[in-house]
């Protein structure tokens, strides 16, 4: 219990809270709002009281329980119980989990002083209301830190993760026998609001719940060596991820840190995203329905490194919090 305190503890020292206002019953509401100042967000959190699984705000060190679909309708109730009693779980049930290589340069390893403007077009084809199939131009041009973006990179590169390799915040990494060069890579993950097929950018935000952060675990033989990354990014606890959802914030203008054993490794802005996070769901959408709940990590930056049985992973997202986990070898 004293360990709980202390990592929950944590938590509450790097997330900052404004309470939903009174009448909110939509889950995805702020995040149909647009864009908030950083510092400010609704934090939602899913967790486990007594055997009992719920949805609630979190309020300073209490969860006000919320009845109904986080998703869809709720309301909150009376009902709070203290953050330290309970276990947080993984944010949100996805149907599906995505993640993103190579969106930030520093971690492909162009980067310089200078900058770089990288234009979007993004096409829509939709059948209007008399039955007839249109196409429509969506054109956006952005400046980003520089260096040399290989082509493939211009538009997001996702890749599937399993379910199964989701693990909550406070839970542990485990490091399979035969794995080698296992490493850690912070990252931002997306929460889907509502169900969504073939979003433009301009519109993408609207259906994004909110965001959390990740550690897309990888097991750096196996991502070289094998023809699929299935095991190198998705064995069981290869998907860390929590410890709540933030909704209202600026979501590519966050600062991302990882800290091992205390130390910082990664501290980049997401703002130097390649692709933001309405290109990316915008993206996905054209290819597969995005349903509530769906996460998306969204890439890591900078350069990675071995993690080892012992150590303990950080990652923090301001406005957001702090997920840590520690590491173990399978046994």
């Amino acid at each position: 219990m004293r360990s709980r305190r202390m990592m929950l503890g944590l938590l509450l020292a790097t997330t900052l809270c404004l309470i939903t206002p009174p009448g909110e019953t939509a889950g995805h509401a702020a995040a149909a709002k647009g864009k908030k100042k950083a510092g400010k967000a609704t934090l939602y959190v899913r967790y486990e009281d007594d055997g009992d699984v719920s949805y609630g705000i979190l309020e300073g060190k209490k969860i006000r329980r919320i009845d109904g679909d986080l998703f869809g309708k709720w309301k909150r109730t009376n009902k709070t119980v203290d953050l330290d009693d309970v276990k947080l779980l993984v944010p949100s049930r996805p149907t599906q989990v995505f993640a993103m290589a190579g969106n930030y340069k520093s971690h492909l390893g162009g980067e310089d002083k200078s900058t770089t403007t990288i234009t979007t077009v993004t096409k829509i084809t939709q059948d209007n209301k008399s039955g007839k199939t249109e196409t429509t131009s969506e054109t956006t041009s952005e400046t980003r830190r520089s260096g040399v973006i290989p082509s493939k990179f211009q538009i997001p590169q996702p890749f599937f993760k399993t379910i199964s390799c989701l693990l909550p915040h406070g839970g542990t990494i485990i490091l399979p026998k035969d794995a080698e060069m296992v490493h850690y890579e912070a990252e931002l993950v997306i929460v889907i609001g509502k169900k969504t097929r073939n979003v433009s950018k301009k519109n993408a935000l609207k259906h994004v719940l909110g965001v959390t952060c990740g550690n897309d675990v990888s097991a750096r033989v196996w991502q070289r060596n094998d023809v699929q990354w299935w095991r190198a990014k998705a064995s069981d606890t290869f998907g860390p991820c929590g410890p709540v959802i933030a909704s209202g914030l600026d979501y590519d203008n966050l600062q991302l840190t990882l800290r091992l054993n205390g130390e910082v490794r990664q501290d980049e802005s997401t703002k130097y995203f390649i692709n933001d996070v309405a290109s990316m769901v915008s993206f996905l959408s054209r290819r597969v329905t995005l349903f509530p709940g769906d996460l998306i990590f969204t890439g890591t930056p900078g350069k990675t490194d071995v993690m080892k049985p012992g150590d303990v992973v950080e990652v923090e997202l301001s406005g957001v919090g702090v997920l840590r986990n520690k590491v173990a070898a399978e046994k």
